[in-house]
């Protein structure tokens, strides 16, 4: 599929996560098999642009693929501003926030809580596509399916977002009012499918290989996007890649391959937040590693309380080497979600 003039190389995406997906994260993901990966989302706020913070999630020095930048904010002019400014700093692809359901993010009436407000969306919408067309850089929308049970209004704010110029939209299956509780649900991303014309991904609670294509078969969407089950599994894309196009499973990464990929990682992950503040956001990533592995609560505890890099990095060979005597390669994963979809009789 395309986004606007680029050819994207799968079908399998990695979800904007703030705090998650820095441009370590991405790469990895990227070398592990996502043909697409967003930014977290940075601010639309002038005065915040140059923050440490927002500088680090802007950071796509040497970034692989598609550079996609996701922006937040509830003012127009202001969203079309931050959108020429991350174009200037590299950016190839806006997308659109409306989906993060953060209550920090929501009490400002950013994210999902647009949703509210159709028109404010999509004047927002309108003000970035006419900032970027005349770049030639492609507007895309991240949305949830409506703000409650009651007020699913993804159709309708998807169809003006598509006569506004956006190029391609992502409905993750649930609610603001859900968070990330409960199931996600694919009749509303059908829906939206059904009725635009530009690309749509679908995103919610996609873990496994057979899901990814249950849910494609499902909504007739072109392509799906993968969040939280990637934390801890990001060769988790190279397997829906396969699947989608031979029908057949990899076998689970072997031991010492997952112990160099983290390895790497987290040496990136030093490089940009630096020893102190790296060591201790590494903690999530190595603690999603292993949180299923065999002695991996307790390790999980014990890196919590190191503070030093190069003693993070030989805990998690340490703790690696010692898998490696009793497993070869990494178990099954025990995948948490009760499918709506049955999986047996979906082609």
């Amino acid at each position: 599929m395309n986004i606007g003039p680029y050819l994207l190389p799968n079908a399998c995406f990695v979800a904007p996560m703030a705090g998650v997906t820095d441009r370590p994260f991405r790469q990895l993901c990227k070398r592990l098999g996502a043909g697409y990966a967003v930014s977290e989302m940075v601010t639309s706020r002038p005065d915040l642009q140059d923050s440490l913070k927002t500088t680090r999630r802007a950071d796509h020095a040497g970034e692989s693929g598609l550079i996609a930048v996701q922006i937040a904010g509830t003012e127009p002019q202001m969203m079309a501003d931050a959108a020429r400014f991350n174009i200037n700093r590299g950016a190839q692809v806006i997308d659109i926030n409306m989906g993060c359901p953060a209550k920090k993010v929501c009490n400002k009436w950013a994210g999902s809580a647009l949703m509210q407000d159709e028109r404010l969306a999509i004047d927002i919408v309108s003000a970035v596509v006419q900032a970027c067309a005349p770049l030639g850089v492609p507007v895309t929308l991240k949305m949830r399916t409506g703000w409650s049970q009651t007020h699913k209004n993804a159709v309708q704010i998807a169809l003006a977002a598509e006569a506004a110029g956006v190029q391609m939209i992502t409905v993750h299956g649930r609610t603001r009012e859900q968070g990330y509780k409960g199931l996600a649900e694919y009749d509303t991303i059908a829906a939206v499918k059904a009725a635009v014309r530009v690309p749509v991904v679908a995103n919610g609670d996609i873990d496994s290989p057979q899901k990814a294509r249950a849910v494609l078969v499902a909504t007739g969407a072109d392509a799906v996007m993968i969040g939280r089950a990637a934390q801890g599994r990001p060769w988790l894309f190279r397997e829906i890649a396969h699947y989608l196009a031979t029908g057949t499973l990899l076998a689970q990464p072997l031991v010492p391959a997952v112990k160099h990929l983290l390895l790497d990682h987290l040496q990136d992950h030093y490089a940009l937040y630096g020893e102190y503040l790296g060591v201790r956001t590494a903690r999530k990533h190595i603690g999603w590693y292993v949180r299923a592995l065999p002695g991996g609560e307790d390790f999980r505890a014990h890196i919590n309380t190191v503070d030093d890099c190069q003693e993070q990095l030989a805990a998690v060979a340490y703790f690696f080497d010692a898998l490696h005597v009793c497993m070869d390669r990494l178990p099954v994963p025990e995948l948490q979600n009760n499918y709506p979809l049955n999986l047996e009789t979906t082609p």
